[in-house]
């Protein structure tokens, strides 16, 4: 009995140790998984040197900007230079028009070359040529103006002014004055005589009553 018991147990030491032996090994883990985080970018990042380039680009741009503007205002100043027209206009909000304005003024015989002024006053003179020159014939007064009717009224916007040697001046809506000397009165200014000196106008005006033309050119 002892000697089967012994035979059992061996025979089953036999078994178990057999079917250790061919049991499946745990595999180990693999030892070099890819570093994924070194081989991503966060979402919106660029690569480096990327941004390195895209600054660059834009100072470039800039660059191009300023100087396509310069050379822009560069080719508007040349165009002016070369455009008599341009060179020609009044400009806004001087005061005063061009001397080659369509109203051309004589007294006597002598043609005078006026600056006439962007107002209501003067704008009515012109419109009131347009229907036929006027011939005024002009009284000295006070030792420092010729005076004479218009014959109508034009508009006026008449100030405190003190006038000087060559201006030209409405007043009381249909007087026109031409002054060789300085007056302080309210008067609507029309122009003023621009090639002529103080001294040539009391020439001019201030030895007896003269006759003023005025028509368009």
């Amino acid at each position: 009995m002892k000697k089967v018991s012994f035979m059992v147990i061996t025979i089953c030491l036999i078994g178990v140790l057999t079917g250790c032996g061919n049991s499946v090994p745990m595999e180990e883990p693999p030892q070099d998984f890819p570093n994924m985080e070194s081989d991503r970018f966060s979402e919106g990042a660029e690569p480096e040197g990327q941004s390195d380039e895209t600054q660059n680009s834009a100072e470039e741009n800039n660059v191009l900007s300023t100087e396509q503007e310069e050379q822009r205002q560069i080719q508007s100043e040349q165009q002016v230079q070369n455009d008599p027209q341009v060179q020609n206009e009044p400009v806004e909000g001087s005061g005063l028009e061009s001397e080659e304005m369509n109203i051309l003024m004589k007294i006597g015989d002598e043609t005078v070359t006026v600056a006439w002024e962007d107002n209501e006053s003067a704008r009515a003179l012109t419109e009131l040529l347009g229907e036929q020159p006027l011939s005024i014939q002009m009284s000295m007064y006070g030792g420092f103006e010729q005076v004479g009717s218009l014959g109508t009224s034009l508009p006026r916007e008449d100030e405190q002014t003190t006038t000087q040697a060559g201006d030209i001046v409405l007043y009381s809506g249909s007087q026109i004055v031409v002054f060789y000397g300085s007056n302080s009165w309210a008067y609507t200014r029309l122009g003023r005589i621009t090639d002529k000196s103080a001294e040539e106008l009391e020439e001019l005006l201030g030895s007896g009553d003269v006759a003023v033309t005025l028509e368009l050119q």
